[in-house]
């Protein structure tokens, strides 16, 4: 899951342009969709800085026959405003007045320029390689990355082979587990947002990596950003091709031959949170035969009959609380006039900060047809079926918030929902999972992301043949999103041990393991 910080920003408005020629004029009116105020003419009168952006799509004729517009990513994570080669004006100040009427006009001359990526260090590599996979379908070249976190004195040891700690979560070319060889001072909010997510400084997780008595492992974060998402959600994708063939056929195969990583199961553990989370246990259950164990922590949802507070199954609309959940609760009463608002974040107080139809109003006006690179689109982008246009077809209407249970059904058969997919596979799946799942999420998560690891958690407790309960930790009281149960440094050596109690006999465990 993923923060918009949108969400909390100045008024916006969008508008999709095509084959627009230096020179010629876009025009944002009263009638142009806005949020959080919906029309030029719901701003009251007053001075205004203001800028325009273009954000440049490319043509795609992909590998299925669709051909559509998107964003190409430039290796920046889907972020329009820092795209390079996205068009952007000057700030101006102008004086708006609905009533009065105005005329502005913005020249979008400056080019974005590229991403700097960040340069090798002892401690970290940078990959990024051309996928043929995903080349192949979309038409155009795409690429995966990966940054690489080495141990201590891996050079100095050239026969030493160690486990790799593969990190989900969303796009950065920043190093895993936040490392830093720099002591910088947090700044108050700074401190304040690790602290409340449980984990240490970044030196000082550089410290603990660096110590005598630390473990050795190779640790890796993924780029898989698409022309939907800055991520991928590890998975093939009829909208966003076959990622999760190239990451396990390319980029993996890549990292393995260039870093001397232990090429077996019980050595290649995942973990990740929200969207990383997801993926950490995505890729361990489908890849039960090729992964050794996940630390999923507060992940996107494993079961979506909690889409935060959503059934997307059961619910017609997204956007309002239904009549029968309501007489769930005898607080509610039989107010069968009454349809609240559904929340899709909250403060770990429980202070509603945004609605479902709040949110979708915004991934509208940042981008038409699935592309605002938001998250409700992009969980259209990798789970929904194709609509006849090329587009991902929509969950539910984006204005009146109807859920389409075509698509919804669509995202369980085609194995989407992951708590569906273990329980219809168990007699298969159980016995590889067996030891190897353990979850973590704060009780109070901003999207409401607590709601399926407790579904989860029922399932896994229900199971037989093998029985597998897996470990659970929640966070109480009032613990949000980002919460992780332990510290960095302290999920390393969990997960050391883990792969030292589960390498087979008689593997060397004396060169990584201290």
């Amino acid at each position: 899951m993923q923060v918009a910080g949108w969400q909390r920003c100045t008024p916006l408005f969008g508008v999709d342009v095509e084959q627009l020629q230096p020179g010629d004029a876009a025009r944002i009116d009263g009638g142009t969709l806005g949020y959080p105020v919906r029309s030029l003419r719901e701003l009251p009168a007053g001075d205004y800085y203001v800028q325009a952006i273009v954000n440049v799509y490319t043509e795609f004729h992909r590998k299925n026959a669709a051909v559509i517009w998107a964003h190409n990513d430039q290796w920046e994570g889907q972020r329009f405003n820092r795209s390079p080669g996205n068009l952007i004006s000057e700030v101006q100040l102008v004086h708006l007045d609905p009533a009065a009427g105005y005329a502005i006009q913005l020249s979008a001359g400056k080019v974005i320029p590229p991403v700097e990526a960040p340069a090798d260090t002892e401690w970290v590599k940078h990959i990024k390689i051309q996928s043929k996979l995903l080349s192949e379908f979309w038409g155009q070249p795409i690429y995966l990355g990966a940054v690489v976190l080495l141990p201590k004195d891996y050079a100095r040891h050239p026969e030493v082979r160690y486990p790799a700690v593969y990190v989900q979560g969303h796009f950065s070319l920043n190093p895993p587990f936040a490392f830093s060889t720099e002591n910088v001072e947090e700044s108050e909010s700074q401190r304040f947002s690790r602290e409340s997510r449980g984990t240490e400084p970044a030196y000082e997780f550089y410290q603990s990596w660096n110590s005598a008595n630390f473990p050795r492992m190779i640790a890796v974060s993924f780029q898989h950003p698409t022309p939907f998402f800055d991520d991928s959600y590890a998975v093939n994708s009829v909208n966003d091709g076959p990622y999760g063939d190239a990451l396990l056929t390319e980029l993996i195969p890549y990292i393995e031959e260039h870093f001397r990583t232990i090429r077996a199961p019980y050595a290649r553990l995942l973990t990740g949170g929200s969207t990383g989370g997801w993926e950490a246990m995505a890729l361990q259950v489908f890849h039960a035969d090729f992964f050794g164990g996940s630390w999923v922590l507060f992940p996107d949802p494993l079961d979506w009959h909690r889409y935060g507070l959503t059934d997307i199954y059961d619910d017609e609309n997204a956007f309002l609380v239904q009549k029968e959940h309501r007489e769930l609760d005898s607080n509610y009463g039989d107010h069968e006039w009454q349809a609240p608002e559904r929340s899709f974040e909250r403060s770990p107080d429980g202070q509603s900060e945004n609605t479902v139809r709040q949110v979708s109003q915004l991934e509208e006006v940042l981008g038409s047809k699935g592309r605002s690179a938001q998250q409700l689109e992009v969980f259209e982008a990798v789970f929904s079926p194709m609509g006849q246009d090329g587009y991902p077809k929509p969950l539910w209407d984006k204005q009146t918030g109807k859920i389409d249970h075509e698509v919804a059904n669509y995202w369980r058969a085609h194995d989407y929902d992951l708590r569906d997919y273990m329980e219809r596979n168990w007699a298969t799946l159980g016995p590889k999972l067996v030891d190897k799942l353990y979850f973590a999420v704060g009780d109070m998560d901003h999207g409401y992301l607590n709601l399926s690891v407790y579904l989860m958690e029922d399932f896994l407790k229900s199971t037989k043949n093998p029985h597998v309960e897996g470990t659970f930790v929640y966070g109480r009281p009032m613990k949000g999103h980002g919460w992780h149960a332990m510290t960095q440094a302290e999920q390393i050596k969990a997960m050391a041990n883990f792969v030292s109690v589960h390498a087979p006999k008689g593997a060397d465990t004396a060169g990584w393991k201290y």
